[in-house]
C-alpha cells in the first residue's frame, strides 16, 4: 500500500500520512503532486495518451507525473516518475525551471501541491519506453499540437502548464 505525506498550507510537512488516493483531507491539509515538461533542444515535448482503461481522462494527453510518496522529495518523485512512464532517466540532468501551484477542492477533499519541472534535453523517440498500464502511447509534439489538443479538450494540465511551454 502506497502512502502520500500531509503537507500544511505552506508546504510544509506535518508529520502525517495518508494513504494514496484515500480523499478524506480536511482543510489546511494536502498532498505533493509532481508534473515533468520534458522538451528537446529542437522545441518538441514529450507527451504521453493516457490508457483507455484509465477510470479518470481515459484517452487524453498529458506530461508525465504522479504523486509523491511518503519519505520522498519532490525531487526524487519526477526522477521516478519520468523513468517509470517514459523510460527516460532525468537524475542527472538539471530542472531548467519548477513551477508549483496549489489547489484547493473541499466538496472533493482533495487539496494538493503540484510542483512542475521543466528539463531541456536531448533524446531520441527510440529511447522512450512507455509505461503501457498508464499510457497507451507517446508523441513528440509541438506547442502547437499541444495547443490544439487543449482546444479540443484533450490535454491534461493545460491551463497550469501553458506559460511554461
Amino acid at each position: 500500500m502506497e502512502f502520500w505525506d500531509i503537507y500544511d498550507e505552506n508546504k510544509n510537512l506535518t508529520g502525517r500520512t495518508m494513504k494514496r488516493n484515500d480523499w478524506n483531507m480536511q482543510p489546511g491539509e494536502y498532498h505533493l503532486t509532481v508534473l515533468a515538461i520534458l522538451r528537446r533542444p529542437d522545441g518538441r515535448y514529450l507527451i504521453t495518451q493516457r490508457s483507455q482503461n484509465k477510470a479518470w481522462a481515459a484517452g487524453c494527453w498529458e506530461i508525465p507525473g504522479g504523486g509523491v510518496m511518503a519519505k520522498e522529495s519532490s525531487q526524487e518523485a519526477i526522477q521516478r516518475e519520468v523513468l517509470e512512464e517514459t523510460g527516460l532517466d532525468v537524475s542527472g540532468i538539471p530542472y531548467v525551471n519548477i513551477d508549483t501551484y496549489r489547489s484547493e477542492n473541499a466538496q472533493e477533499k482533495n487539496n494538493y501541491f503540484v510542483d512542475i519541472y521543466t528539463y531541456e534535453f536531448d533524446f531520441k523517440e527510440e529511447d522512450v519506453t512507455i509505461q503501457t498500464e498508464e499510457a497507451s502511447g507517446f508523441l513528440l509534439a509541438t506547442r502547437e499540437e499541444i495547443c490544439r489538443f487543449a482546444e479540443e479538450g484533450r490535454f491534461l494540465h493545460f491551463q497550469r502548464i501553458a506559460h511554461l511551454l
